[in-house]
């Protein structure tokens, strides 16, 4: 069997077995077949796609490249959700010991920001102390001691993937739906969950920003898990505007801690709750909907939700005076302005995308996996698609430390919304509830 043979065959539209596919992954993984070759067979598939079989092989020969978690003797339902990304999308902060305060395990393996979208990690690692380097060891203990784990890829953790992701990053290959499906569903069932809750992104802040694409992705990833035995369910949320009004990291930590003590925005709080209460139902530690909005209801009047947050920042080494005092424990730039409406009449639209790059310039996100974050910089959105504006409203108030960054950040912010004269709606937050 020879790499170049599989390249050829994938490039004119035929179907690699699972024998061709296995020996590629593998090869690459042990560094037998070199990056060029990969590189045309990734450019291949972008082009040709994949069918369901191809696609259920790609993800467990990924999966099994490296540690695979066996949590079997955690008694309970081990359940997890991930996010297509998006900008203020800090749900994972608030879900995880939202559902553990309610009977869940959540194994969660998460990833950092890269462009315009935040990650988990860099967020959590806003809290001084905080580590999401966790062991595989480590990681379980902490699982069955707390109910759950935020913590990061190692290096023994889906290496086929980390691979695979650089080399989609740098050949233009990363808009793949097959990619990103076998990408997602091949860590998430690594980590050893039984439950899957995706929350896939549509609108001018998401990487699918057509709806169907959305879908289309989504379905994908469904279909993947429940062919490895997992019980998998998406649903398509709104990603036109910032979700919530951090957007950060430090700033989102801020939030997420304001709505597990019953605060919080309402969109914020609508999706954190919708996704939370899927993940309670397919693992059956709910009966319905209202089941599961009533033991999320007392989880966090009880403060239970807020102290699994606590213990898990304890655990992982952070300074959890940060839940009772972030404004004196986290990370805030020095330098503030404010961004106002230029004239009166309605908010009708976001650029979200701009939002979340003119936070990422600032110092929020990377421009390149080697760039370094700084925590306490960021935005907090002031009003909503719908919103009747005055001139000289706040639109944004800006935290930043480096002049220079802020003047490049201020252009792209400037340019992220309109107001016009005839109101508009505000968009649905969940697009569809069940894919």
């Amino acid at each position: 069997m020879r790499a170049v043979d599989l390249i050829r065959i994938k490039r004119e539209g035929g179907k690699l077995s699972s024998e061709e596919i296995e020996f590629l992954i593998d090869g690459y993984v042990a560094g037998r077949i070199p990056d060029y070759q990969v590189a045309a067979w990734l450019m291949a598939v972008y082009y040709k796609g994949m069918n369901a079989a191809e696609l259920a092989t790609l993800t467990q020969s990924m999966m099994n490249s490296g540690d695979v978690y066996d949590l079997a003797d955690i008694p309970g339902v081990k359940a997890d959700k991930h996010s297509t990304g998006g900008v203020g999308d800090k749900v994972s902060l608030m879900l995880a010991p939202l559902a553990a305060a309610c009977g869940a395990y959540v194994p969660m393996i998460s990833g950092r920001g890269l462009g315009h979208t935040g990650g988990t990690l860099d967020k959590l690692e806003a809290i001084p102390g905080f580590s999401t380097n966790l062991s595989a060891a480590r990681f379980k203990r902490q699982l069955k001691k707390v109910g759950l784990a935020m913590g990061g890829q190692t290096e023994k953790f889906v290496p086929a993937d980390r691979k695979l992701y650089s080399l989609r990053d740098v050949t233009c290959t990363v808009e793949s739906i097959p990619l990103i499906s076998a990408s997602i569903m091949s860590k998430k069932l690594a980590e050893g969950c039984d439950v899957l809750v995706l929350d896939v992104k549509t609108g001018s802040g998401a990487f699918m920003r057509k709806q169907a694409d959305a879908e289309t992705l989504a379905r994908t990833m469904v279909a993947i898990g429940r062919k490895m035995g997992r019980k998998v369910s998406a649903m398509i949320t709104d990603m036109s505007q910032p979700l919530g009004c951090a957007v950060g990291n430090a700033n989102e930590v801020v939030e997420s801690i304001e709505v597990l003590k019953g605060g919080g925005p309402a969109d914020l709080v609508a999706v954190t709750r919708a996704l939370t209460a899927r993940m309670l139902v397919l693992g059956k530690l709910a009966k319905n909907d209202k089941d599961a909005g009533a033991q999320m209801d007392k989880a966090i009047a009880s403060g239970a939700a807020l102290e699994k947050f606590r213990e898990m920042v304890e655990t992982q080494g952070g300074d959890a005076r940060c839940v009772d005092h972030p404004e004196k424990i986290l990370p805030q730039a020095k330098k503030k302005k404010v961004i106002t409406a230029p004239r009166p009449g309605y908010l009708t639209e976001f650029n979200t995308l701009n939002v979340g790059l003119g936070a990422c310039v600032m110092g929020a996100g990377r421009a390149v996996v080697a760039d370094k974050i700084d925590p306490g910089v960021g935005l907090w959105v002031r009003a909503r698609v719908g919103d009747k504006i005055t001139k000289g409203q706040p639109i944004y108030e800006v935290y930043y430390n480096d002049a220079k960054r802020f003047a490049s950040a201020k252009t792209l912010l400037e340019d992220s919304f309109k107001i016009s004269s005839k109101r508009a709606r505000a968009p649905r937050l969940i697009r569809k509830s069940e894919v």
